[in-house]
């Protein structure tokens, strides 16, 4: 193992994992007309994890530096995709948490654009789980994230749609987004592959991948990473990539 190359620090996070990865679950679906690249991971037994910058601060930005960086670790890519939106500078717009340090605070109030279209909310890795938890109610709880990204808005609230959703909507995009079970052992991506509608898409996660919490993560910046679908999009530099991190061999 090649420490040596980025930082002892992050060579401790990566190498002192609890358990190595095992294959993510990739596949086409489609519902209502439309086309969704999904990929479900299970938190427990996989190193699903949020990657940014590097320590020296400079942003990765796509997923073939980041690919670069964990190379020198004898580590690989399993999956990954844009995780949440952020500003020109790359940081991130709302509450960030990367390997037990927030580099972001919680924005629990209204804003423009999607991200303030409340209820939004915060994906929370933790502890041999994963969770899509409300704004409100993350501040509530105050749940131990280990790696935790804010976007929004929400697309699916304890089985219900966002109340601003509606059926008749025109504005397509591709986007993605991600969904948990309830016990926290799914966390299921999609990107859409043609452009859809917010009510389109959360009506997938909810009726279709049977889950009752699920985030908007964007849809300017839409990208994935899955070697089983043959997919390594390319783009403009990305904020944070949440990732799916298994040994080389």
């Amino acid at each position: 193992m090649r420490c040596a190359a980025i930082s002892l620090a992050l060579c401790g996070v990566l190498w002192l994992s609890p358990q190595a990865a095992k294959a993510v679950e990739c596949e086409t679906l489609e519902h209502s007309g439309n086309s969704y690249a999904v990929c479900e991971v299970n938190p427990a037994t996989e190193e699903l994890r949020l990657f940014r910058a590097d320590p020296t601060g400079i942003v990765y930005g796509h997923f073939s530096e980041l690919e670069t960086m964990l190379g020198a670790f004898d580590k690989k890519l399993a999956f990954a995709m844009n995780a949440g939106m952020y500003h020109p500078d790359r940081a991130p717009v709302g509450h960030y948490v990367e390997d037990g340090a927030e580099q972001m605070r919680v924005i629990p109030n209204a804003g423009p654009g999607n991200f303030g279209l409340l209820p939004n909310g915060i994906f929370c890795i933790r502890d041999r789980r994963a969770d899509v938890i409300e704004t409100r109610d993350y501040l509530a709880s105050r749940p131990d994230c280990t790696h935790a990204t804010q976007s929004g808005p929400m697309l699916v609230i304890d089985g219900a749609l966002h109340p601003r959703f509606l059926p008749d909507s025109t504005s397509r995009h591709i986007r993605n987004a991600v969904g948990t079970s309830i016990d926290g052992r799914r966390a299921v991506f999609a990107i859409s592959d043609n452009a859809v509608t917010f009510y389109e898409f959360a009506k997938f996660f909810r009726d279709v991948l049977k889950l009752p919490n699920a985030l908007f993560l964007d849809g300017n910046v839409s990208r994935l990473f899955a070697p089983r679908l043959g997919r390594d999009d390319r783009g403009r530099q990305m904020g944070p990539i949440v990732a799916v991190v298994e040994p080389e061999s």
